[in-house]
């Protein structure tokens, strides 16, 4: 994709208005994009392939990619994924979805616990679907998965009481003495939206407090992968990363693409990213001294880093690389992301 081109549509794109407003298809300014993911990582039956994960599929994954699907309008493959989900991954007895599907074992899901974020996700590329391509089965099924999401996956902060907080997954993160959480699954843009579709306040009030969690703790660190919520305060949990690695990359993307532009957790984390080596991008970070600890070339998590600079710094402009489909899934989904949240909430970080 010749760059020139590409920006001068991002730029007409940055002033279209909200998501839904935007071209559909061949006209969408990231379809170019958007075609190589799809070539990349999405097979014909709808499932998401993480080559790296053992060429696993994740209701992460699911999600993330129908979320990408309903932005640029490509309503095939959105139902291609949508159908795939239903029927590989919607068997547990609520309208949650089982976290990973294999395809190497005899029984290709082991585990039938869910994953909040991937449901989170889930429920809100369901409910744009359903209002772009005008399938109303979506929403009901978005509001299913909403209702079940904050009986299962919703707690209150034992550090805070009566502040709901959203738990990882519905089975395995409560200890003896309070609840473990993951602040990347927060996503505060998708909770407040899926909660104002589907009539679950308490979803909404968890995103505000996972955001004064996410303040809290940018007070005095970098906001990490994990942490356990306590009576007496927070801590590392045990058996748990507490460095801000892989999950956490995506604390600052949510809240640049929440239009949390000002807040700490997000100016944190862009102030550490950015004492990576030059080309490179930091993917590991010491969560309490913001040391770079492992850092990347793929051009995904480099422009996870310029977007996050950009959105703290006030613009205008940001040093986005351009997309490429040889990277893994992963760093590619992020790079899509930041695309999106470029277009939605920061149009003056144009890639540069």
């Amino acid at each position: 994709m010749r760059r020139r081109h590409f920006l001068g549509i991002a730029a007409a794109a940055a002033t279209a208005g909200p998501v839904l407003a935007q071209p559909s298809g061949a006209e969408h300014p990231l379809w170019p994009l958007w075609t190589a993911w799809r070539d990349a990582h999405l097979d014909f039956s709808g499932r998401v392939v993480d080559a790296p994960q053992r060429g696993a599929s994740h209701s992460e994954g699911q999600s993330y990619g129908m979320s990408i699907a309903v932005e640029v309008g490509d309503e095939d493959a959105f139902r291609r994924m949508a159908a795939w989900t239903q029927e590989n991954l919607a068997i547990r007895g609520d309208a949650l979805l089982a976290w990973r599907w294999l395809p190497d074992v005899p029984e290709r899901v082991p585990d039938l616990n869910n994953a909040s974020d991937g449901d989170l996700f889930h429920a809100w590329a369901l409910l744009r679907g359903a209002e772009r391509f005008g399938h109303a089965a979506w929403r009901d099924r978005a509001a299913a998965v909403a209702s079940d999401l904050v009986r299962s996956c919703v707690a209150s902060r034992p550090d805070r009481p009566g502040q709901p907080i959203l738990l990882p997954a519905a089975e395995g993160f409560t200890t003896p003495d309070g609840v473990i959480v993951n602040p990347s699954y927060m996503m505060p843009l998708a909770m407040r939206e899926v909660a104002a579709a589907t009539g679950q306040p308490e979803l909404d009030r968890a995103a505000t407090s996972g955001l004064s969690l996410m303040s809290e703790i940018a007070q005095e660190a970098v906001v990490p992968d994990w942490l356990e919520l306590t009576p007496e305060g927070r801590r590392a949990p045990s058996g748990f990363s507490h460095d801000a690695g892989y999950e956490a990359l995506r604390v600052p993307l949510f809240l640049a693409w929440s239009g949390e532009h000002g807040h700490p957790a997000l100016a944190r984390a862009a102030d550490a990213m950015a004492r990576a080596p030059q080309g490179l991008s930091a993917t590991v970070l010491d969560a309490e001294t913001g040391t770079v600890l492992e850092t990347s070339g793929d051009p995904g998590y480099r422009a996870v880093a310029a977007l996050s600079h950009c959105a703290a710094e006030g613009g205008p402009g940001a040093p986005i690389p351009p997309y490429s489909p040889a990277q893994p899934y992963y760093p590619s989904t992020l790079h899509m992301f930041v695309m999106m949240a470029q277009i939605r909430t920061l149009p003056a970080c144009l890639p540069i």
